[in-house]
């Protein structure tokens, strides 16, 4: 995964991006609406969504949504819990036995912060989180993070910042960071 990335908004990369974004849409909304017990089919659908088999002991609980698919990187025994987001065009990696509860949110895009730029262009950063992690519900965890090994994201963290291993990180007071 590349560190940082900018796209121009209707360029031929956008484009692409886009029709893919309409794919994994229809994928996942299929995805979404299986009887829980269908697990060979959401097996199926979770597959075609990423773009290859599935690691072993991977558990996706649905409703589950992703932007992109093919740059979620999944590693073995896994486990996303029900309502969990992940815009993942500039890559989002999972490392070996992540947890990750019900609501969490993994935003790998935005938009520039300069308002003459910003309905120009998308910015975006990849999220790497290392091994046995555990994000608690509702968390967010925004572009360019990395979330140590064993660490641990309390619910309602918003994650803008690198995360040292073995540690907890817990808040998501906003704060004014610059005016114009």
């Amino acid at each position: 995964m590349s560190r940082n990335r900018l796209m121009r908004i209707h360029s031929p990369e956008f484009r692409a991006m886009s029709e893919r974004v309409l794919r994994v849409t229809e994928l996942t909304s299929r995805l979404n609406v299986l009887p829980f017990e269908d697990e060979d089919g959401r097996a199926e659908l979770l597959g075609r969504i990423l773009g290859r088999p599935l690691p072993a002991g991977l558990t996706v609980y649905p409703p589950f949504f992703t932007d992109h698919g093919l740059h979620l990187d999944l590693a073995e025994r896994v486990f996303i819990n029900q309502n969990c987001t992940f815009l993942d065009y500039a890559g989002i990696r999972l490392g070996e036995r992540v947890m990750v509860g019900p609501k969490a949110t993994f935003i790998t895009v935005g938009h520039p912060v300069d308002p003459g730029e910003r309905r120009g262009w998308l910015s975006g950063a990849p999220i790497d989180v290392a091994e046995n992690v555990w994000i608690g519900a509702g968390a967010t965890i925004l572009p360019g993070v990395s979330i140590g090994r064993d660490a641990v994201i309390a619910a309602g963290a918003v994650v803008a910042d690198d995360v040292p291993a073995a540690s907890l990180v817990a808040g998501g007071k906003a704060a004014v960071r610059r005016r114009w």
